[in-house]
């Protein structure tokens, strides 16, 4: 029986992509079809090696009768291997940040970024299925040269946030004060300046007494975390809490302390906090950029301009309980109910059928 093998440039706990190359695995297990990780073993995280085989097995384990899956999304020795299998191909895309938002940052993280521009570029025509998840992505690979892009909207594993929440988390930030919430690597295609700045005018027109609070991790990016922390002071806002990268239970808690989720992200290829909140039934006020209006699918709140006098009236309109909140909720509801009553057994057979037969 051919197996699905899948390849990723990194492999750890808490990647949307990990995440969704271990659901994917488990999917086709019960098509009696079961494959291997591979990745690079210096991409792997120590504790999770027993999950994924490096790079350099490919060759013994990989058949021509077999499919393998590339996960895309930057530069990586994964794509140069997956080009040369003797076996059947499917890329699965999610999108590669342009470089220029890590020039200043980190040149290493920028040259990794236009390589797999580079890459991406390169593997047009390779392989035999292309997968997308957003529309975003799917006309990103069209501009340059792909063809037949199908839409396979990202794979997400919602029982995890099922964990129960921190309880210190939810007694610290259980003190009557309003919430703002953004949950994102701190990078600087986030924009996350931005949202200190709504923030800012948040406070300074609306509500005093509230507080905002900023996950995601900053490692490799620590330039970026500096530059907040110094708007952070500029505008002597002194309500911020900067949480960083946080266990599964301590973001639980955060989605359930908070009143609205503000993104002023300028490029995301799905932007799955933003369905996590709607799990969480947080409403979301967000810059309509890239595969956010996609992925918000109508609900939510959208922003064309960062205007950000309006944006803090919104987000205070948006705080408070009424028929704005009210109805916001209700379709985040519906957004998120029909997102998670797809069948993705059936999406996939559908995408990979002309290789399964």
């Amino acid at each position: 029986m051919p197996a699905i093998h899948q390849l990723l440039a990194g492999f750890a706990n808490g990647d949307a992509i990990s995440n969704e190359a271990r659901t994917l695995s488990g999917i086709f297990t019960r098509w009696g079809m079961p494959g291997h990780l591979f990745c690079e073993q210096k991409r792997i995280l120590p504790q999770l090696r027993n999950e994924s085989l490096d790079l350099s097995a490919l060759s013994d384990r990989i058949k021509p009768s077999d499919i393998a899956i590339l996960h895309l999304s930057i530069g990586s020795p994964a794509n140069r291997r997956f080009a040369e299998l003797p076996c059947r191909k499917v890329i699965l895309y999610h999108n590669i940040t342009p470089s220029s938002y890590f020039e200043a940052v980190n040149p290493p993280m920028a040259r990794q970024l236009a390589l797999g521009r580079q890459q991406a570029a390169d593997l047009a025509g390779v392989a035999d299925c292309v997968l997308a998840d957003s529309a975003f992505n799917a006309r990103e690979l069209e501009s340059i040269g792909y063809r037949d892009v199908a839409i396979l909207p990202l794979v997400l594993d919602f029982k995890s946030l099922q964990t129960a929440p921190d309880r210190a988390t939810l007694r610290r930030f259980r003190d009557g004060r309003r919430n703002i919430l953004f949950v994102g690597r701190m990078v600087p295609n986030k924009c996350i300046e931005d949202v200190i700045t709504a923030y800012y005018y948040y406070t300074k027109t609306m509500d005093p007494d509230s507080r905002l609070i900023l996950v995601g991790s900053y490692a490799g990016t620590e330039r970026y975390y500096h530059l907040l922390q110094t708007r952070i002071r500029d505008l002597a806002l002194n309500r911020v809490h900067i949480a960083g990268s946080i266990p599964l239970s301590e973001l639980t808690a955060c989605y359930q302390v908070a009143d609205a989720f503000l993104c002023m992200s300028e490029h995301e290829g799905f932007c799955i906090p933003l369905l996590e909140s709607m799990l969480f039934k947080v409403p979301v006020l967000a810059y309509a950029a890239a595969a956010v209006p996609e992925t918000l699918q109508h609900s939510g709140i959208l922003v064309r301009e960062k205007r950000f006098e309006w944006i803090a009236e919104t987000l205070s309109a948006l705080c408070r309980p009424g028929p704005l909140r009210e109805a916001v909720i209700n379709r985040q509801n519906e957004r998120m109910t029909a997102y998670r009553e797809r069948h993705i057994d059936a999406e996939l057979r559908q995408h990979l059928s002309p290789l399964l037969s």
